[in-house]
């Protein structure tokens, strides 16, 4: 079997998360974690890997926008409409003496792989590769560019694997704003809610000046992540992946309760998402299939964006342009990252991704 010698594999990280630019992967890698690193392991066999850092709180675009300048070496560029618009400095950090990749061409081919909003990231990264954004156009006509506003860039996007991904949202943030529930009603463990209150603090936008609407937090709404799938077209030579989680277990009242154990951060939480169901501001109903989840994503919405083809993963038929949908895994949010207090041994999955996305043309 012969296998492409140009990809370069891509992962990028979830809210409140870190990559390798950071000093906190070196005490605890984001990719591995409590199993060991997963990054020099993929590389030592042959699959030339890398953990990009991006916001840990930021909107897709301004992450999609950091994920470009760190592979391409370049200064950071979040566009002028978009920087107008929200209200930041439309520069950032400049990459272009340590680019996370060693060499960028034409010829690169990514494969990106996003965990949590990560998901997010890399679906809006590989729009603006392949199609740009004409506000951006206009707004800079005259004037310097970014190259990801200009796309063109679709034969580098070789595939895009989410894991755990809310792409079309988690009602995580939405029960929240329903006024017809309460989630302070739902009986959860009393330790349950202080180790919540713990990942909340994790998850909080920091005093930045940003209009809330630039978050990771905005863009996780449904309605709001609906309306970025609306945005994202599905590239026809690109091959898509998709692994959702779920631990947990369904009463007889059609409520999910968590597993015994699931991560302590997200218990509480999970409890809640497995009671609710209503309707979103926009009118997107949400019903009892939304309950299952794994402690943070519906498990529903991790499979495939709203509007976008999709087929259950068929090693031996894999399609371009199609969402190919893993089995569901049995682990909460933290389970594809190694565990946060309880260890898991990933290596052996990501090397059968890698192994099935290598020999793809």
């Amino acid at each position: 079997m012969i296998l492409s010698k140009d990809l370069e594999y891509i992962f990028v990280h979830g809210l409140s998360g870190w990559g390798s630019y950071d000093e906190q992967y070196i005490k605890m890698p984001y990719w591995g974690m409590r199993g060991g690193d997963l990054i020099p392991y993929l590389r030592n066999r042959g699959y030339r890997s890398y953990a990009a850092s991006v916001a840990p709180a930021g909107s897709a675009w301004d992450r999609a926008c950091e994920l470009y300048a760190q592979l391409a070496g370049k200064r950071v560029d979040y566009g002028k409409a978009h920087s107008e618009k929200y209200g930041h400095a439309r520069f950032g950090r400049d990459f272009s003496g340590c680019p996370l990749i060693p060499a960028w061409s034409e010829k690169t081919e990514l494969v990106l792989l996003g965990h949590s909003f990560g998901g997010a990231t890399v679906r809006l990264f590989s729009e603006l590769m392949a199609n740009g954004d004409e506000e951006e156009r206009t707004a800079s006509s005259g004037e310097d560019i970014s190259p990801l506003f200009q796309g063109g860039m679709e034969k580098m996007i070789h595939s895009i694997v989410t894991l755990a991904s809310p792409m079309n949202g988690t009602t995580a943030y939405d029960m929240f704003e329903d006024p017809d529930f309460d989630p302070g009603s739902v009986k959860v463990p009393w330790w349950s809610r202080k180790a919540a209150d713990l990942m909340s603090r994790g998850t909080r936008r920091g005093a930045d000046a940003r209009d809330p609407k630039d978050s990771a937090a905005f863009d996780m709404h449904i309605d709001n992540a609906y309306a970025m799938n609306g945005r994202i077209t599905t590239l026809p030579g690109t091959y898509y992946f998709s692994i959702p989680c779920a631990y947990t277990v369904k009463r007889k009242d059609g409520t999910h309760v968590p597993k015994g154990d699931m991560e302590p951060l997200f218990a509480m939480r999970s409890y809640q998402i497995g009671a609710y169901k209503g309707k979103t501001a926009g009118g997107i109903v949400l019903d009892e299939e939304w309950r299952e989840n794994d402690g943070l994503v519906n498990t529903i919405s991790a499979m495939v964006p709203s509007g976008a083809p999709s087929k259950k993963l068929d090693r031996n038929n894999i399609e371009k342009g199609k969402w190919n949908v893993f089995p569901t895994v049995d682990g909460d949010h933290m389970f594809l990252q190694g565990g946060l207090i309880h260890k898991h041994y990933i290596r052996e999955l990501y090397l059968d991704i890698l192994s099935l996305i290598s020999p793809l043309y």
